[in-house]
This record gives C-alpha cells, sequence and structure tokens, in this order.
C-alpha cells in the first residue's frame, strides 16, 4: 500500500545532557477506507487494543437503539468511553447509569483499583469502607455492557467471559469497524477482567477514522452505524474531562486542539486519534509500552502531522516536555520526542 510519508519517532530521556534511555515509537495514520497514509517501519505489527477500543464496545447499546431508551446524556455516553480518573464527578455517572438497570458497584467484574483523582483518593483514605469498583477507572465501559446486557435480554452474570453473546457481539464489532476478520483479532485478558483484542496498528488507525469520518458526516458506511460512531465521537470531544480527566494527556490533547480531535489512551503506551477535519485516524504505540513516553511522542507526533497548531503547543508543555527529577523533588532531566518525516509516494509498508 503506498504512502504519503514514512515517520520515524523515538523519545529520549536525559539526565543531564546525558542521554541515558531511549522509547522506540511505531505510528500509523489511515483514512476511513483503510488507506495508510503515513507510517512508521511497523505499520502491520498487533498489539493490543486495550482502552482505546472503548468507543467500538459501547457502539452496540448506541446503534441499536439501547441508550435513546436509557436517555443517556452525552457525559454518561463519555463515561462509558472513558478511562476516567476516579474523580467524584465520574462516579456519580457511573452511579446512575448502573441505578437506571436496576445495578450497583457490586455488579461490575472490573475490580477496584485506587483513584487517579486526589480528591477520590483522599475520601477512601479517610474511610476505606468506600473501595468498590465503581474507582476502576473501566467502570463506565462495564456499566454500559450491563446494560446492554439487560437491554438484549442476556444474562449479567458472566457477562466479562468471552463465552458470552455480549463479548461476542464486542468482538465483532470491532473487527467490522477495524476492517479485520474477527477470527484474524488475538485475544487475551484485558486489565479489567473482559476480553482485549491484538490487532495491527494500522487496523486500528482505520477504526479511529471511520469515527473521524462519521463525526465530520463524510463517511459512506452504514447510516445507523455512521449516526451511533458520530454520536459516541461528539460526546467524547464535548466531555474531554470525563474521557479521562484534568491533567491527563487524551483530556488536554482535546481541550488545547479545541474540539477539532477525539483522543483515546490505552494502557501500555498506546494513544489513538481520530481528526474529523480530515478524516484521519491516527495510532501511535510506544513499543515497550512505557506510558512515560506517550506524552512527548503524542505531542510531537501530532504536531509534525499537522493535527496540532504551533500556538496549541504551549498548553501541552507538560505533555511533550516532561520533567526528571531526582528523589528530593529537584529538575534533572527531562524526556523529549525526536519525530522526522520522509516524503516519498511510493514507499511500500
Amino acid at each position: 500500500m503506498g504512502l504519503n510519508a514514512r515517520l520515524h519517532a523515538e523519545v529520549l530521556v536525559f539526565r543531564g545532557a546525558i542521554a541515558e534511555s531511549r522509547h522506540r515509537v511505531q505510528c500509523a495514520v489511515a483514512d476511513d477506507a483503510g488507506r495508510l497514509q503515513a507510517a512508521t517501519d511497523a505499520p502491520a505489527g498487533v498489539t493490543s487494543f486495550r482502552s482505546s477500543a472503548k468507543p467500538f464496545q459501547l457502539l452496540p447499546l448506541v446503534e441499536r437503539g439501547h441508550a435513546d431508551r436509557l436517555g443517556c446524556s452525552e457525559a454518561e455516553l463519555a463515561i462509558m468511553a472513558a478511562s476516567h480518573s476516579g474523580s467524584r464527578q465520574h462516579l456519580a455517572l457511573v452511579r446512575g447509569l448502573l441505578e437506571r438497570i436496576g445495578r450497583s458497584g457490586a455488579d461490575l467484574a472490573c475490580g477496584y483499583h485506587e483513584p487517579m483523582d486526589a480528591e477520590s483518593l483522599e475520601d477512601l483514605r479517610r474511610d476505606p469502607s468506600l473501595r468498590s469498583p465503581l474507582y476502576n477507572n473501566c467502570s463506565g465501559k462495564h456499566a454500559g455492557m450491563l446494560a446492554l446486557a439487560k437491554a438484549e435480554g442476556w444474562p449479567a452474570t458472566g457477562y466479562e467471559r468471552l463465552d458470552h453473546p455480549l463479548q461476542q457481539l464486542m468482538l465483532h464489532t470491532v473487527a467490522e469497524c477495524c476492517g479485520v476478520a474477527a477470527g484474524s483479532i488475538q485475544l487475551g485478558v484485558d486489565g479489567c477482567s473482559v476480553p482485549v483484542f491484538g490487532l495491527p496498528l494500522a487496523a486500528m488507525a482505520h477504526g479511529y477514522a471511520r469515527i473521524a469520518a462519521a463525526m465530520s458526516g463524510s463517511t459512506a458506511g452504514p447510516e445507523p452505524r455512521a449516526r451511533a460512531l458520530q454520536r459516541i465521537g461528539r460526546a467524547m470531544v464535548a466531555e474531554p474531562v470525563v474521557v479521562e480527566g484534568a491533567g491527563r494527556l487524551a483530556t488536554d490533547l482535546m481541550l488545547a486542539a479545541h474540539g477539532r480531535i477525539l483522543a483515546k489512551s490505552g494502557a501500555e503506551g498506546l494513544m489513538l486519534v481520530a481528526e474529523p477535519g480530515t478524516g484521519r485516524g491516527i495510532a501511535i504505540k510506544c513499543e515497550d509500552g512505557a506510558m512515560r513516553a506517550m506524552g512527548p511522542a503524542a505531542v510531537e507526533l501530532l504536531a509534525a502531522l499537522g493535527v496540532l497548531r504551533p500556538e496549541e503547543l504551549k498548553a501541552l508543555d507538560a505533555h511533550r516536555l516532561p520533567v526528571v527529577a531526582d528523589a528530593a523533588g529537584h529538575p534533572v532531566g527531562r524526556l523529549e520526542a525526536r519525530v522526522r518525516t520522509e516524503v516519498a509516494a511510493d514507499i511500500r509498508a
């Protein structure tokens, strides 16, 4: 497949003037027909979709009309596609969804982990009895899955298992949106106990390009699906703090771009971006899974691709050039991304 540009990207970790570590970064840029427009040297490399798959895991609830029947707001759609920080706002949204379907945090299969939100963390330190799966950053996704199971008449028991009809529907929805055969997807178990999908980076970019095209109204895909993807994408962009949280990368990217892009991170150094203005989907992966490298990598790649404008970069300095500190808290170094592009229309992936 012909490319417009070959990309080269890495993140260096400096301690003083010493480049002591190096993170290799892969990137794939695709349109909604699956054509690669730009890529590093391994766009066909398979990795796990992790939480970046959440818009597609939410899709059946919206596409089948269940979200309308539940009266879901934009914030509630965003929390079901979120990797949230466990703030009080996030918890209230998840509780509200669960209450409407007659469920509670005890019904979530995602398990508990401590919130990233400082206020909620203090709440739990004062009262450890508050601990529940609601604080898991995937609790909104799980609430959406329980809502879908109820709407379809499927049992809630075992909804997280691969053999449950809900998870089979998730698998086929991800495959269809990303342009691959369901049987070709490698499967594992995500950190929140549901199946996780192994896909080529280029296929992930293809899926997000479909979101971008749907958001812009230019998609040629099936109308109900396009409308559902549009609704999900626009809800996430309208509620960036719900999608992740204050100070987090995907939230700050959407805020800095003033709603021109959708961004969604995944664990182990993954970031997906949909750009409605160009219809592009962009997948970025730090090969070693280091989340510390994702900020510099994502900001510099998005700037090099023309997604982020020069005047928007200042608001992203904390992610673009994060500080390395010593044990006393003194700055002693930095992380810095190096991105290079080679324009060559005849390069083949």
